[in-house]
């Protein structure tokens, strides 16, 4: 039987390639020239620094430890849900706890030399700047940053949305202030800095190296201090809108917005959220995760199963046997959720908190393409100002939050137009709407144009896949006439396997930012507003930012001439 295909990305380019040009220090070239042939995994050190980052976070903000306990408890609720549809499926608490682990963090970073640091931290744990997010730009939602996301090319575990302020966003005598106050400032540590160069110079870090930079990490470059300088530059900026700004300027580190775990089924969660929160009472809490349960079962195919869980092949989904939801299913599995979050661990009315996210970003469910997440607010943190007289200001500030993510098929440019137009609709009719449940039938309503299957997203061209050929298909190598992909998956020749959305939306992205900064956008304040493009913060980084969607369609194609190849389809004819 063959292996489900994959590609890999190409590596990072040369430090010759992207003009970085490293001057390691004596020291840096003494330390390079031993223990070369014993470096360590950069995934397995990846992996490292988002288990340091999660529990640095967890001590910093204790709601976001434990709402990762309610996410680990919603995972078990939803494999239970599916391991009931599906006779032969078991989910061990290992796969979940594996699913469960994927971060997506989110940094604000002040200039380009900070942002040019950064870019190269993260190569040393490979992950390369994905896609470019202009949020200058979006229209109501605006904000005076731009970014990338730091992932790996290939089957991406962790994510970092990294954003960089746009100082000429702003009127010139407010761009001088907060340039000015950033000048002082430097984030990556000498020591850092030359682990960083030392990777570099030798292709990657020994463990012992590789943990004192994730230490650094964790300690230094993403650790919230509370500190923060000029008071009245933060006032002036939270008075004009400007709160982002404020964040990144006012303040001694990037410091972590949020940590985002994986989730299963985020209507589940964010109703199991709410209930700990004190936001819903359990007899709402039991109707909103029975109905939770009920979608989750209705949208789970065969194709999503994969998606989820990519241990799972297609011959080993294929072995199962669905069936039906049974009676009483769902309202056992809400008994025993409901049971569960009746601890005290999950007491959070008692931790200090702002309520939990009106709505969750993204597509209906019944869409399952793209990303759909939402948050608890950010919290209100006490924090000191030292002014240059020496006076130090007590005061509170609203930065960091918790996110929670969904991940769906990643869509052609086709599908994209195709979201876009029904996520335009949806917040039109949902405007419009005179209660909430009008409201959310109207947003469901929109994206209706959209299939749920991936079979029947890939016939109407609106996501990518992967295509592998079959144990029948390549026992019927040579003999096969068929040469339209969809024909030769239903004959049982060719596999489908989904592509997952790795990235992010920029527009969903601007709605958790205005829920949790208490403000809708921004208007850019500079004499004639600037424009910003991808290849502006390709020259901040010194190299170039990968093209996700151009991945995808890459993987897509050599997918197909895999299976050309595999199942002696003739090179003159070609795969409809």
């Amino acid at each position: 039987v063959a292996k489900r295909f994959r590609w890999e990305a190409n590596r990072r380019p040369t430090m010759a390639a992207t003009g970085v040009q490293p001057v390691p220090s004596k020291r840096l070239r003494a330390e390079a020239t031993s223990d070369q042939h014993q470096l360590a995994d950069p995934k397995e050190m990846q992996r490292r620094l988002f288990q340091e980052l999660s529990r640095m976070f967890a001590d910093e903000v204790p709601l976001y430890g434990a709402s990762l306990e309610v996410n680990c408890v919603c995972n078990r609720t939803a494999a239970s849900l599916l391991e009931s549809t599906y006779q032969g499926l078991h989910l061990s608490d290992a796969v979940l706890e594996q699913t469960s682990m994927e971060r997506h963090g989110a940094i604000r970073i002040g200039t380009a030399q900070e942002y040019e640091w950064i870019g190269r931290f993260f190569a040393v744990f490979d992950m390369e700047p994905h896609d470019f997010y202009d949020m200058t730009n979006l229209g109501t939602k605006s904000q005076p940053i731009i970014a990338t996301a730091f992932r790996s090319a290939s089957q991406p575990e962790n994510r970092m949305f990294t954003s960089l302020l746009q100082t000429s966003y702003f009127d010139d005598t407010t761009s001088q202030r907060i340039e000015a106050r950033l000048a002082h400032r430097q984030i990556v540590s000498d020591r850092a800095r030359e682990l960083i160069e030392k990777s570099e110079m030798q292709g990657g870090l020994v463990t012992k190296d590789a943990e004192e930079l994730i230490q650094e990490a964790r300690n230094s470059i993403f650790k919230w201090s509370g500190h923060g300088h000029d008071r009245e530059l933060y006032e002036d900026l939270c008075k004009a809108g400007f709160n982002i700004a404020a964040d990144i300027a006012c303040f001694d580190t990037h410091h972590l917005n949020h940590l985002t775990p994986n989730t299963l089924c985020i209507d589940l969660y964010t109703s199991a959220m709410k209930y700990c929160l004190g936001e819903i009472s359990e007899s709402a809490f039991r109707m909103q995760a029975a109905v939770a349960l009920q979608q989750h079962a209705k949208m789970v195919d065969s194709a999503m199963l994969r998606l989820f869980f990519n241990h799972l092949t297609h011959d080993v989904v294929g072995k199962f046997r669905f069936s039906e939801l049974k009676q009483g299913v769902v309202d056992e599995l809400v008994d025993d959720l409901v049971q569960c979050l009746a601890k005290e661990q999950f007491a959070f009315n008692r931790l200090p908190h702002s309520g939990f996210k009106d709505q969750i970003e993204g597509p209906a469910p019944e869409a399952p393409v793209l990303l759909r997440q939402t948050s608890y607010k950010a919290l209100s943190e006490a924090v000191c100002f030292r002014e240059q007289d020496g006076r130090e200001i007590r005061a509170t500030h609203s930065a960091r939050f918790g996110e929670i993510e969904q991940r769906g098929y990643a869509t052609t440019a086709k599908g994209r137009v195709l979201y876009d137009r029904c996520l335009a609709l949806a917040t039109k009719t949902q405007a419009e709407a005179g209660c909430p449940e009008e409201a959310a039938e109207a947003y469901a309503k929109a994206f209706q144009p959209f299939p749920s299957t991936l079979d029947s997203l890939c016939q109407q061209g609106l996501v990518f896949a992967i295509y592998a050929p079959s144990a029948t298909g390549l026992a019927a190598k040579g003999r096969i006439q068929e040469t339209s992909l969809d024909k030769l998956v239903q004959a049982g020749y060719v596999h489908r396997e989904p592509q997952r959305y790795e990235d992010f939306l920029p527009f969903s992205a601007a709605g958790i930012f205005a829920s949790n900064l208490k403000q809708y956008g921004t208007t850019c304040t500079a004499a004639q507003k600037p424009t910003f493009t991808k290849q502006s913060l390709e020259k901040v980084l010194g190299r170039s930012i990968f093209d996700p969607a151009s991945l995808c369609k890459q993987v897509e194609h050599e997918s197909v001439q895999h299976v050309l190849h595999a199942l002696g389809i003739s090179g003159s004819r070609t795969i409809e």
